[in-house]
């Protein structure tokens, strides 16, 4: 399943999960969950109805769930968590086209209203597929749709990230697919209201080179996702990239903002997410 394939609906989970929030063990105290707050993506887990994989988070001590609509905030409100990154226009459907800017930019600013009506932080964005469009071309009009809509952002103390994502395995065409074409937008946008979202699997597949560019390139990013590769699986012994590592140098970057789990368990997926947890935890 790919995330844009994904139609949130509840699905019927397994009888050991609690079915009411009085059943939910307590989070781990302050402090106890680390220096990384981390999250995890709902669309990764079509079996488990967003209330069950929110009693899950609980116990996990993570802070929220990634990529909601509106529809889905009172759910997550009820178990004390947050919508770590607010879904908004389509992916492949994005702001390099102009053609595009019109609907693209009324739903992220009802998008924006939205998370600021909660006191959240992120809403997500795309460059979308280039269709011919060349690279110096689509990131002048990206930059313009954002200049657009960045005031509403910074009216609203929402930031607004795009999303990294490959061409090569999972997003073919797809524009911003390199952490350099995206560090240029923002640097043209010139807000600290618009990141990049860095997903570490995405650009292991691009680029590679992971800590390095967290190092040094941390200020351009606003959220972080994660995923074993190859395979986009658990990050686990059977794929390439060293997790801990990875977290340690994004905690020490002073990086205040969510960490969230966006991998395809192929196992028991509670147990994934949990030993995802800890591989992060710094």
């Amino acid at each position: 399943m790919k995330r844009r394939d994904f139609v949130s609906v509840a699905v019927a989970g397994t009888a050991a999960i609690a079915s009411t929030p009085a059943a939910i063990q307590a989070a781990p105290p302050e402090g106890k969950a680390g220096r990384i707050r981390q999250s995890v993506c709902r669309w990764c887990f079509p079996k488990l109805s967003l209330d069950e994989l929110c009693q899950q988070a609980v116990q996990m001590g993570l802070s929220g769930i990634d990529l909601l609509g509106p529809e889905d905030f009172e759910t997550v409100k009820k178990y004390g968590l947050v919508c770590t990154m607010v879904q908004s226009h389509g992916l492949a459907d994005g702001l390099c086209e102009p053609k595009l800017h019109e609907s693209c930019l009324k739903t992220l600013q009802e998008r924006i209203e939205a998370t600021a009506k909660e006191g959240w932080r992120n809403v997500i964005c795309f460059s979308g597929n280039a269709r011919g469009i060349d690279r110096k071309t689509g990131l002048k009009n990206c930059a313009a749709a954002l200049k657009q809509i960045v005031p509403v952002a910074e009216k609203h103390g929402v930031i607004l990230n795009m999303e990294l994502l490959n061409s090569r395995v999972d997003h073919a065409d797809y524009m911003c697919d390199r952490s350099d074409w995206g560090i240029e937008l923002v640097d043209m946008v010139g807000s600290d209201h618009f990141k990049l979202l860095y997903d570490i699997y995405h650009m292991q597949i691009m680029e590679g080179d992971l800590i390095r560019s967290i190092q040094k390139n941390h200020r351009y990013f606003g959220h972080y996702h994660t995923a074993g590769n190859p395979g986009r699986h658990e990050m686990d012994a059977t794929q390439e990239i060293n997790y801990p590592p990875i977290a340690t140098a994004i905690a020490e970057s002073g990086f205040d903002g969510f960490l969230a789990h966006e991998f395809l368990p192929t196992r028991d997926p509670m147990t994934s997410l949990r030993e995802a947890v800890e591989l992060c935890r710094v």
